[in-house]
């Protein structure tokens, strides 16, 4: 039984498998509440069924994971030979998940640190990868936590929706800003400021929209070595072709992911969403 620092992080994380199983990382499903139905994220709901369901306009809510659901995942983890865990979540603004990781981390077999990155999807998913970088180069937990933090620092996220109707109805976005995007046809392009979803610009069309959303990326990630993550909700024509865009505009594009935001993201954003995460090395 090896003895290591692990990673454990949540479902909106939107880590590719291979990342996830190449560094042992464990992920914590929220889960998706749609008409009496609890299901789990990645699991018992794909993305296009969550789309589908909004877009027939069921009633979809969203729910942390409950602190016994992590008291077990740290005795798992404990047990395949963790000396210590990083458990890194997404903004606390967002969700509970992190004050459930917090009850459950008491009880720990062992050593547990509990982050709110203040991130979301990938935003999150680099912090939770820099932490097991970390640790597989026999680092501390507390070294662990400071690789995740350092990356939260640097990594930025931006991101597109057709309607800001999704985000209101959640609580995400204020009433006001919701109501007057929608009095102006205008389409919004949001960002990630402070672990909340903060209004960036409004434009007119959707296509300026996406057009100012690659602009602001490629400044965003300049020329230094630099990872970034596409994400979209039923919309994988877009995705592709910024993610192409990208790949000729940032001369320091390192890595580049390119996926669909699971259910619990795309219960407060609608089908249509196309964001970009950049996350300097």
């Amino acid at each position: 039984m090896s003895r290591h620092v692990a990673i454990v992080t949540d479902s909106t994380a939107y880590l590719p498998p291979p990342a996830m199983e190449r560094h042992g990382i464990t992920a914590v499903p929220l889960t998706v509440v749609l008409g009496d139905q609890a299901l789990e994220e990645g699991t018992e709901i794909s993305a296009r069924s969550l789309a589908q369901a909004l877009q027939k306009r069921r009633s979809v809510t969203t729910s942390r994971p409950s602190p016994e659901l992590f008291a077990e995942t740290y005795r798992r983890v404990a047990e395949s030979g963790a000396t210590g865990i990083v458990s890194l979540h997404l903004s606390a603004e967002f969700s509970g998940t992190y004050d459930a990781a917090v009850l459950a981390a008491r009880e720990a077999p062992v050593p547990v640190r509990v982050v709110d990155t203040g991130m979301v999807a990938m935003a999150l998913g680099f912090c939770a990868l820099a932490a097991a970088e970390s640790a597989e180069a026999g680092g501390t937990v507390d070294e662990a936590v400071t690789a995740a933090e350092k990356r939260a620092a640097g990594t930025s996220a931006f991101f597109y929706v057709d309607t800001l109707d999704y985000l209101r109805r959640g609580g995400r976005i204020g009433a006001a800003q919701a109501l007057f995007g929608s009095a102006l046809a205008v389409k919004p392009l949001l960002q990630l400021e402070g672990g909340r979803i903060e209004m960036l610009e409004k434009v007119r069309t959707a296509s300026r929209a996406i057009a100012r959303l690659e602009e602001i990326v490629a400044e965003r990630a300049g020329g230094a070595p630099v990872d970034i993550a596409v994400h979209h909700l039923a919309a994988p024509e877009r995705a592709s072709a910024l993610a192409e865009r990208l790949r000729g505009r940032v001369p320091g594009l390192a890595d580049l992911h390119v996926s669909e935001v699971g259910a619990v993201i795309g219960a407060h954003t609608g089908p249509g969403l196309l964001g970009a995460v950049v996350s300097p090395r």
